[in-house]
């Protein structure tokens, strides 16, 4: 009875077993079809956008906006660090103008310094964060003084008017050169340089390569067509006048020598250097300049191109819409522009400006997109803009009190580009 008892039971238990196995399995399965169901009803609401949709809306928002949406999810994350993208917002993006910005001294004599103005919440300091990117401690900068920190900005101008915009960066230093978003900036802490592209704030220190006073000496920044490689170009003069170079490739850091120009062909080192057609242009003298010196950024040979006519002080060679263009005055009501579409090619006149033209008005730069040529007048300080399609030169109405007439701008466009295709490691420390 007992054994027949015992056998019943455990017929029962099992049974019993069995049940709650089939109801979790069916509650299981329920789970999953209901599950299954909404997302199929957030599919219907939240249609698939393709990709190439979304790059395309991603790359026509500003800036500020483009810079948030890289955190709203991975997929947009991607796209927007793509190689692919950056190349397509930098085509899209239009040229301001970079220059650094400080306190005046005066100001701080004036006032107790608890009228200062404090920083913005979000400014970084460039050499804090570049010890930081090295491991090393920064509280010797933390106290830096008010008067002696730069601040970078950029002069941006759209509809005949202009408007600063503000990095919330501050530097010791000064910016040396730029090209396509990246400057170059003065390492104040190891007498070297910083690659930086404010927009992304990643930065990298460079090796101390030779040193010489700034007058003595020139930089530029160019991009190897055929590599995709970033390039620092340093020329210096010695106290017998010879010009020597050494190159920096950003991939690997190392200063090279290089042959210089030959003897004699460079005396002034006024000018930034400027680039276009594949190679760095530098106007070789302070007044009467017959000739440019080019170094093919490829190649990296120099040699000297004619130029047109003699430039005078305020004749400049600048690029535009790709091409190199020496702008001359041509006498007191009359601006001639000259293109060079290639090193071995022959200067094309392209354009005669006659409307608004005024003896000192130098040109700083052309508009990537919209293609206007903008002036500054010496006299004041003044900015113009010449429209090409309506043959009007227009002045810039100016931020009052924001801009500073004296400082040092240099063409530059906002970007995402960076030296190196790694998004870790001292080469792009965020």
């Amino acid at each position: 009875m007992n054994t027949c008892h015992k056998e019943v039971k455990k017929g029962t238990m099992a049974k019993s077993t069995g049940n709650k196995n089939a109801k979790l399995l069916r509650l299981v399965e329920e789970r999953a079809l209901s599950m299954e169901k909404k997302k199929n009803q957030r599919g219907a609401l939240v249609p698939y956008v393709p990709q190439d949709c979304i790059s395309n809306i991603l790359v026509r928002l500003p800036l500020d906006s483009l810079q948030k949406s890289r955190f709203v999810c991975k997929p947009w994350y991607t796209i927007i660090n793509s190689p692919l993208f950056i190349d397509a917002h930098l085509r899209r993006s239009e040229s301001v103008l970079i220059f650094l910005s400080s306190i005046k001294r005066e100001s701080l004599y004036s006032f107790p310094m608890e009228s200062i103005p404090p920083e913005k919440p979000n400014t970084i300091s460039v050499e804090e964060k570049c010890l930081q990117t090295e491991c090393a401690p920064a509280f010797g900068l933390l106290n830096i003084s008010p008067n002696l920190k730069s601040y970078i900005q950029c002069l941006e101008i759209k509809g005949g008017k202009s408007k600063i915009r503000e990095y919330n960066i501050s530097c010791l230093g000064s910016i040396r050169a730029t090209c396509n978003g990246l400057i170059l900036l003065d390492n104040k802490l190891k007498k070297g340089l910083i690659v930086m592209n404010p927009v992304t704030r990643k930065l990298t220190a460079l090796p101390l390569g030779t040193l010489f006073s700034p007058h003595n000496e020139s930089y530029g920044i160019a991009l190897n067509s055929a590599t995709g490689e970033y390039k620092v170009i340093h020329l210096f003069r010695d106290e017998l006048g010879f010009i020597g170079c050494e190159i920096l490739n950003l991939g690997t850091k190392l200063w090279r020598g290089a042959n210089g120009p030959s003897f004699g062909h460079v005396s002034w080192f006024g000018y930034m250097p400027v680039s276009a057609i594949g190679a760095l242009h530098w106007v070789p003298h302070v007044d009467r300049s017959d000739y440019i010196v080019s170094m093919d950024v490829n190649e990296e040979k120099f040699h000297t191109t004619p130029l047109p006519k003699s430039c005078r002080t305020h004749d400049r060679v600048v690029e535009m819409g790709g091409f190199l263009s020496f702008v001359t005055h041509e006498g007191v009501k009359q601006i001639d522009i000259w293109v060079l579409k290639g090193l071995s090619e022959s200067w094309t006149k392209q354009y005669c400006i006659t409307r608004g033209c005024k003896m000192d008005m130098v040109p700083l730069f052309s508009l990537r997109i919209k293609g206007d040529m903008i002036f500054k007048r010496d006299k004041d300080g003044s900015l113009y803009a010449y429209d090409f399609q309506l043959h009007v030169m227009t002045k810039i109405e100016m931020e009052k009190g924001c801009f500073p007439l004296s400082c040092l701008f240099l063409p530059h466009v906002n970007s995402l580009v960076s030296w190196s295709s790694r998004e870790s490691g001292q080469d792009a420390c965020d």
